[in-house]
């Protein structure tokens, strides 16, 4: 499902038009997004968490010569699924 087939989704199933699920979808995106580069985590309850992760610096290869590059620390968006949303895909 892409980003537009969402928004028809949305739309259909709350019984508004595609603009306002459009708006929504947006809205909900920019906050969790503007949440996370604030370090906070987003915990919607039966869903899942959205959280900001340190990577810490290691070592890598480069795979075209073999040659050792250093890749530096990283902070990276995770999410971890929520226990309702486990058991409705299993």
């Amino acid at each position: 499902m892409n980003k537009s087939e969402l928004i028809e989704a949305i739309a259909a199933s709350a019984d508004i038009p595609k603009a306002a699920a459009a708006r929504a979808l947006d809205a909900m995106v920019d906050t969790v997004t503007d949440s996370l580069k604030k370090g906070e985590s987003v915990s919607l309850v039966g869903f899942g968490t959205f959280q900001v992760k340190e990577r810490a610096a290691r070592t890598g290869r480069n795979p075209q010569t073999g040659e050792p590059i250093e890749i530096s620390a990283a902070k990276v968006p995770s999410f971890k699924a929520g226990k309702a949303l486990k058991d409705s895909v299993n």
